[in-house]
């Protein structure tokens, strides 16, 4: 009885064990198996080379049952392998990424055989030569080349602790898995390559762009527009000489830039550069700033005052929005232009200058003169040099170089973090008309800025008031265009928040001239205490009608 239980009960322990096996060998083929798909997996998921690779070293780590997986890339500058990625949980900090290692005797075999190679611990002398495996405890080490196009991109390296033996299954295992750690390899250092050229290339744009401007003195003005270009070439014509040059354009399309442009680039430009913004003077003041005045000419006159013409003599005299000088004046201002001679107000005695005449307006000097409200003799003066700048409507390349520029411009004044601009609020911005051109898109800009809370620029494009041009109407500022009724609405609410905010506006800036009584530039200006510029002030000053006498 006996012997036939234990006939019995021997093929049983004997099948009970080829199923353990078996299964073994299941779970280990499904593991190797999930590995090869991972490697998948993380190849087309990220072109970041580290994290992929650091990924894959651990992956391997844990299937193959090994004690440390680097991946090690040949260093061009040194001559040796750098360690690019490591798993190592137990190491003791000798072997660590970034690491550079001099390529032992079995790198040079698995690299000139293109196979690979397996070293224990009794043949340490193929191994490292600075003794890295050695001060790690290293028994067995399998050195697998990565091999993409007949070309070794890197070696993989498999290491444990102990000699147990790298089976002729793990070493196949790894020269498949290895194939795709090199497409992985090659795929992100191609990646990094064009980002460098992209980056190199946006880098040489803004060179060639900054050289142009540059040479041709125009550091200020942002822009790479042909029209841009075709205004920087007739400032750079008439400039060396001292014709009179009249630039025309809407308000806000940076005239003043353009003048400072033609006065920096003229024989003139150690000399002073004065400006005049004839609107921003009650008209009975225009007379006595452009000339000057002496004591006792009129009321208040308690002291001689120099004028603006006298302030420019040998330099450049920039009259702004010329078109608002009263008639009255106009034939003084004439004659001086002509004869390089004028009286202060109040006076008999003739004054000598030599001063180069920038004028500038937003008007139709051709139609006030057929109007009778400008001295055509004056406007022939004038009309010497015309140059047209072209709104910003006409130059939309140019905006997202202004963007970016007015952004960072104001991020460095509020010391916010932004980094860039959305594209959609970007295109947004491109599309619209910009119907008060640079001014109106560097206030806009300011109080996105103002607005804004994290790293992105946030803009209130709602407020932008659409005009009646089809193509003014942008399109991309919503994701789907609304129906006639909202578009209605949409119309009624954003024209009342726009009028809520220039009312505010209005008020902030006579709380300013108020506090300041009256006076708009200096240190306790109110341009100041506003935190803009004098130009920017008094152009908002003039659409809101304040005039800075009355709050003297």
């Amino acid at each position: 009885m006996p012997p036939r239980l234990e006939s019995l009960t021997q093929p049983v322990g004997g099948v009970l064990h080829a199923t353990m096996s078996t299964e073994a060998e299941l779970q280990r083929q499904h593991e190797r198996f999930e590995l090869l798909l991972n490697l998948t997996t993380r190849i087309t998921s990220s072109l970041d080379l580290r994290e992929v690779l650091r990924a894959i070293a651990a992956n391997i780590r844990e299937v193959i049952h090994a004690d440390a997986v680097t991946v090690s890339l040949p260093d061009a500058a040194s001559g040796k392998f750098r360690v690019v990625a490591l798993d190592f949980p137990q190491g003791k900090g000798v072997i660590k990424e970034e690491l550079l290692v001099t390529p032992s005797a079995a790198v040079m075999k698995a690299m000139d055989t293109l196979k690979p190679v397996v070293v224990y611990a009794r043949e340490r002398h193929l191994l490292s030569p600075e003794g890295y495996a050695d001060a790690e405890g290293i028994g067995a080490v399998c050195l697998i080349p990565l091999i993409n196009r007949d070309r070794v991109v890197g070696i993989l390296s498999i290491l444990r602790a102990t000699e147990m033996p790298f089976t002729p299954e793990d070493v196949d295992f790894l020269t498949r898995a290895s194939g795709q750690i090199a497409i992985a390899i090659e795929n992100a250092l191609a990646f990094r390559e064009i980002s460098e050229l992209k980056d190199k290339l946006a880098q040489e744009k803004l060179y060639l762009e900054e050289e142009f401007r540059s040479e041709m003195g125009f550091e200020q003005i942002i822009g790479n527009s042909a029209a841009l270009k075709h205004v920087l070439q007739l400032v750079q014509t008439v400039a060396s000489s001292d014709a009179t040059a009249l630039l025309l354009g809407e308000t806000g399309t940076g005239k003043e830039l353009i003048a400072r442009a033609i006065h920096d680039r003229s024989r003139r430009k150690q000399r002073t550069f004065v400006k005049l913004n004839c609107a921003a003077i009650p008209t009975g003041l225009v007379e006595s700033e452009l000339f000057g005045h002496e004591k006792g000419a009129f009321t208040g006159a308690i002291t001689s005052k120099i004028g603006r013409l006298e302030l420019a003599d040998q330099g450049t005299l920039f009259l702004d929005e010329v078109g608002d000088i009263p008639l009255e004046i106009q034939p003084k201002l004439l004659r001086a232009l002509q004869e390089r001679e004028f009286e202060r107000l109040g006076s008999t005695h003739t004054r000598k200058v030599n001063v180069r005449l920038v004028a500038a307006t937003n008007r139709d000097l051709e139609k006030m003169v057929s109007n009778k409200e400008f001295r055509s003799d004056l406007y022939y003066r004038l009309n010497v040099f015309p140059i047209r700048i072209p709104p910003l409507r006409d130059r939309r390349e140019d905006i997202p170089l202004l963007v970016n520029y007015f952004v960072q411009k104001f991020a460095n004044e509020t010391q916010k973090p932004i980094e860039a601009v959305p594209v959609a609020l970007m295109k947004g911005l491109t599309a619209w008309d910009w119907p008060g051109n640079i001014r109106e898109l560097e206030n806009f800009i300011e109080r996105a800025v103002l607005l804004t809370r994290g790293k992105l620029l946030e803009a209130p494009l709602s407020e932008l008031r659409k005009t009646n041009t089809a193509e003014s109407q942008p399109a991309n500022l919503h994701e789907a265009e609304p129906a006639a009724e909202e578009r209605t609405n949409s119309l009624s609410e954003k024209s009342s928040v726009a009028d809520e905010y220039e009312r505010k506006q209005r008020d902030e800036i006579v709380r300013a001239l108020v506090a300041s009584k009256g006076r708009v530039g200096g240190a306790d200006g109110a341009a100041a205490r506003l935190g803009m510029n004098r130009t920017t002030l008094l152009s908002r000053m003039k659409k809101f009608g304040i005039y800075a006498k009355q709050y003297a």
